[in-house]
Order: C-alpha cells, then structure tokens, then sequence
C-alpha cells in the first residue's frame, strides 16, 4: 500500500536524515583514519589528514540541514545559530603541535591561507543570509521578534569572531575552534533538553522518547564537563586520546538525537524541527 504524505513532510524526513547521514560520514572518515594507523588526539584533528575534506564537508553538510530545519520557535532558533558555529568549527581548524615556533600549539603556518579564505568566505555568507533571512521574513510575513533575535545574534557571533580575528589573530587561531565547538554541543544539549522538558500541546509525546532527549542532553552536558576536567587535570600528557573519544561520544549523542526526532516525528502532517514542541512562536 502506498503511503501518502506530503512534499514538505518529505522534505524535513529526508533533511533529518541528513544530519544522521553526514554525522555517520564523518564517524567513518575518522574511523578509516584510525584504521590505517594514523594518529589522531581528536576528532578535529582529521583536518590535517587525508580525511580532512570528510571532516569539513561533513560539518558543512550539517550546518545547511540546521538551517533548512529553519523556523520561528525557540528550539529552531537555536539550532540557526549553532549551524553558524557549525561552519567556524569546519573553516577554522584546531591547533596542533607540530612545526609550532617554541613548542607551543598553533594553527601551522602552510594553512592560514586556506584557514582565511575559507573562514572569510562563510562569514561573508553568513551575513548576506542574515540579510536574505530579514527580507525573506518581511515578504513571507513571518518576521517575529524571535525571528529577528536569532538573526542579531548570528550577526553579532560573526561581526565579533572577525573583530577577534582581525585584532587578535594568534588568540583567535588558538581558541575559535574550541570556543566554537563547546558552544555548538552545548546548544544541541540545551535544544534536547526543551524537547525533554516541553509537553506536546495535544498531550502526546511518548515518555520513552523524553527520556531519550534528556538522556542526550544530560549527556552531551556531562562529556563537556568531563573533558574541561581531564584537560585541566592534564590527562591529555598521559598518552590516551582523551579528546578524541569525548567528541566521538557528543557526536554519537548528536546522532541519536537526530535518530529519535526522525523516528518521533517521521508521521507528523506539518513537520517543523521539533515538531509540535514549540507552543507558541517567540515572534
């Protein structure tokens, strides 16, 4: 028998599998890296490898289907911005050790002409969407308070991380990455956590599958906290890649949040990121 559905409910199916599929793309570029031998202290540190473009163009890939999940709630408004920080995490690498004057980690010198490029370009892009975004709101007539509130934020993330970079270049190389990183799972975890929290208006909504995103997001929360801790405590010196399975298990919490949305509102007749969560539009 066939099912009948709609384009648009076709259209966010096959957006949120998506993201599951360019989160699973990356776990393999990595993990084909491992197997071959090469050395990795982190998931970001694929950059440098022969599976770096697995590691960009993965990220890419999610930052666009965050933001063709675009909408007017809280939840979607969050998930705009981490798809911005999702493409400074791609453009803007992770400092490594080697070839680093005195030691020190840095961002070696032979990619800051790609690093600049590259980061130029997807802020440049970034704004001309905030543009797009406000005269698409004005037209459609969607344009809201949480509508614009996402929109200055994004564009406030961006103006400021090219301040930073322009007057503060060594800083901005040794810390944007990680900065961005942190702040990125750290939204998915607060996004799991108002799908956890917040009742469907029609009183659905399996319990099973609010325990899952609290699961995620509480999860997500303690891996950050975890790493903070064994970096501070200096347990990256030991040998052990701390780092590396920290990201790996955001993002297979990452994964399974996208997996239990997908399956949670694979049916839903007017799909939206996170479906009939959002009460009421912040606009």
């Amino acid at each position: 028998m066939r099912i009948r559905t709609t384009s648009t409910q076709r259209t966010y199916r096959y957006v949120r599998l998506a993201l599951i599929a360019a989160t699973l793309f990356l776990a393999v570029g990595v993990g084909i890296e491992l197997a071959r031998g090469g050395s990795l202290p982190s998931v970001s540190a694929a950059y440098y490898t022969p599976a770096g473009p697995v590691f960009t163009g993965s990220l890419c890939a999610i930052a666009l289907a965050l933001l063709a999940l675009s909408g007017r709630s809280l939840e979607q408004g969050l998930l705009d911005v981490a798809a911005v920080l999702a493409l400074a995490v791609a453009f803007v690498p992770t400092t490594q050790d080697a070839l680093c004057p005195d030691g020190a980690r840095c961002v070696p010198e032979a990619v800051l002409p790609a690093v600049v490029n590259n980061a130029a370009t997807a802020a440049s892009v970034v704004l001309v969407g905030a543009v797009g975004a406000v005269v698409l709101a004005r037209v459609q007539g969607t344009a809201g308070r949480g509508t614009f509130v996402t929109i200055a934020v994004i564009v406030a993330l961006v103006l400021g991380g090219t301040t930073w970079g322009v007057l503060a270049p060594e800083a901005f190389l040794r810390s944007a990455h990680n900065v961005a990183a942190v702040s990125f799972f750290a939204i998915v975890a607060a996004v799991a956590g108002l799908a956890a929290w917040r009742p469907h208006p029609d009183g659905g909504g399996a319990r099973g599958v609010r325990a899952a995103y609290a699961v995620v997001a509480v999860g997500i929360l303690v891996t950050l906290v975890a790493l903070a801790a064994a970096i501070l405590g200096g347990a990256t010196r030991s040998g052990f890649p701390v780092v590396l399975v920290g990201e790996a298990v955001a993002l297979a919490l990452f994964a399974v949040f996208w997996f239990v949305q997908t399956v949670e509102l694979w049916n839903d007749p007017d799909p939206r990121v996170l479906g009939r969560l959002g009460n009421t539009p912040p606009g």
